[in-house]
């Protein structure tokens, strides 16, 4: 097992993306912009998954612009966490954070996440629902539903996470390599991951974090498509952690 407490030389962002042309090249210049000013080693991983918009022409145009990015196509079959775990396939870090490619999560917060893995946790989850975390023009129902789905998390696996759902977090590589395989094709791997990680005991910071609700395009989570997905995945993980006998701990 790889010293949690070594130096980091190289932060992957992996950047999942479908018909994306207007949010990206905001969100890779403010990604970028930020790393720069803060020193921060790293490669932006943008994973076009199967778009039909102008998204992959939208990558090439900005590769001269921003150097450490990196786009890469998802030949299928395509879902988000297809392209994250493809995007994972790729990354030549150390340490690797999930980002969206709305605009939504604060580069400001990645480097938090870097701070912290750098002094030796194993992953790093943000919250935005813990005292200095910040959520703007969040959809009501959708936020409802949010609250709901992370209770229900805590309580399954007490865990002191109110925001698991959350895709927004980060991790030193041996922790990908050690939570796999992965099952979930689609958003749920936002909950499968650090359920993983928990429960094969990584060791973990929280933080806060902030959130802001996309300015183009079109949010791809499907509430209705996705409840029965989450649960899946959730007793998936709740069942190695109970019954497996430790036979997916870290060793």
């Amino acid at each position: 097992m790889p010293d949690a407490s070594s130096p980091l030389t190289l932060f992957s962002v992996v950047i999942p993306a479908r018909d994306e042309e207007a949010s990206l090249p905001p969100t890779l210049r403010s990604i970028y912009a930020k790393f720069l000013r803060e020193e921060i080693p790293h490669e932006i991983i943008v994973v076009d998954d199967g778009s039909k918009d102008h998204t992959w022409a939208v990558l090439q145009s900005l590769r001269e612009e921003i150097p450490t990015l990196v786009p890469i196509q998802n030949p299928g079959p395509h879902g988000f966490g297809r392209a994250i775990v493809h995007g994972f396939g790729h990354l030549r870090g150390d340490a690797v954070v999930v980002m969206m490619a709305d605009a939504s999560d604060s580069p400001a917060d990645a480097v938090r996440y870097w701070r912290l893995l750098g002094e030796g946790y194993e992953c790093v989850f943000g919250s935005r629902f813990v005292r200095g975390g910040r959520v703007v023009d969040y959809p009501r129902v959708k936020l409802f539903v949010n609250r709901l789905a992370n209770l229900f998390i805590r309580v399954l696996f007490r865990h002191g996470l109110n925001d698991t759902t959350n895709a927004f977090k980060a991790y030193r590589r041996h922790v990908i390599e050690g939570c796999r395989p992965f099952l979930a094709p689609h958003f749920n791997l936002t909950v499968e991951l650090p359920l993983k990680a928990i429960v094969r005991g990584y060791t973990w910071a929280l933080t806060p974090i902030s959130w802001e609700n996309r300015k183009h395009g079109v949010a791809k989570l499907k509430i209705k498509e996705m409840g029965s997905r989450y649960f899946f995945i959730c007793m998936y993980v709740w069942l190695e952690k109970y019954f497996s006998r430790g036979d997916y701990r870290r060793k």
